[in-house]
């Protein structure tokens, strides 16, 4: 299992030099929105849709070794469609961005319905596999019978589109979302459900070499096409692991970040008046003079003591 980390890291570490490379020799660099925090200009030009490169590595790593081993499991598979699919939502968006330079890519619509296609494939597969169709609360069994579909779709949009809405500093998801699958490959190997383990770990080793290029200032941006497929893939190994509602704890920054969006959009269509300075609440932090560092390492602290105390809890 230890290989499947390094693997990942491996492929990741030696083609990321490269893609950025070519990136600059195509002059496709990232757009900066209008309404950030100004200084945020300056990154401008970055090259962006680094998850295509850390994707493909996990994607090489949980498809080559789990053949070769004879562990290619339905499971495993369909975890890496939903990557591979959200993968490609992100890629579309992004490359709609670069092409006619700006900031707007997939229109909404577009985007939703290519990720509850997406999760409606996923349910297929865990109905074909014989799975609960009921929630793990809190070690009691919540039956939903038909509307656990609705709870699937929910999940797997709701978290692909948090972790796409926490993606706005410099290494911020990379290291929260590392965090987040590292706890799930724990509860997986006290589950002895290795495929899904084999799957983390692939993602662990894949993130780690992507931080050293995407920590500030980066070189290279994730893309769409990371934040999407990290969220997607995170809220199915979640259902796989019949630990469903320990997201809400485990991706306690992913949630903060989208409340922050929803409080900050209600709070001033019924009042007029802000909240936060900026949502998500990360550039809030920014516009109240923290650095990027700092937010890092304080939102990856609430993520690692999150996860432990799940994992306390859970174990």
């Amino acid at each position: 299992m230890t290989v499947a980390m390094l693997i990942s890291f491996a492929i990741t570490v030696g083609f990321l030099p490269l893609f950025i490379d070519y990136a600059h020799k195509k002059k496709q660099g990232q757009m900066i929105r209008e309404v950030g925090p100004k200084w945020h200009e300056k990154k401008a030009g970055t090259p962006t849709m680094g998850g295509l490169v850390f994707n493909t590595a996990i994607l090489l790593t949980s498809l080559i070794l789990p053949f070769l081993w004879n562990q290619l499991t339905p499971q495993l598979l369909v975890l890496d469609f939903i990557l591979l699919l959200y993968g490609m939502l992100g890629f579309w968006d992004d490359s709609i961005k670069l092409w006619k330079k700006q900031n707007e890519g997939l229109k909404a619509g577009q985007k939703l319905a290519g990720q509850i296609i997406g999760a409606l494939i996923f349910m297929l597969v865990y109905t074909h596999e014989r799975l609960p169709a009921s929630l793990n609360l809190l070690g009691m069994e919540l039956h939903l019978g038909i509307l656990f579909v609705l709870f699937v779709i929910i999940w797997l949009v709701g978290f692909s589109n948090a972790v796409n809405l926490t993606d706005g500093i410099d290494g911020l998801v990379a290291g929260q979302a590392a965090i987040a699958f590292g706890t799930y490959a724990v509860i997986a190997r006290a589950q002895h459900q290795y495929d899904v383990l084999l799957f983390c770990l692939a993602v662990i080793g894949a993130l780690i070499g992507f931080i050293f290029f995407n920590h500030k200032p980066a070189k290279i941006f994730m893309g769409d096409m990371g934040s999407l497929a990290l969220g997607g893939a995170l809220a199915a190994v979640s259902i796989l692991l019949h630990h469903e509602l320990s997201l809400l704890f485990v991706g306690i920054i992913f949630v903060i970040e989208t409340a922050s969006v929803i409080l900050q959009v209600a709070s001033f269509k019924l009042t007029g008046k802000r909240i936060f300075k900026m949502s998500p609440i990360h550039h809030h932090f920014e516009l109240s003079g923290w650095s990027e560092w700092r937010i890092d390492f304080t939102f990856w602290f609430v993520g690692l003591l999150a996860g432990v105390l799940t994992l306390w809890w859970i174990l």
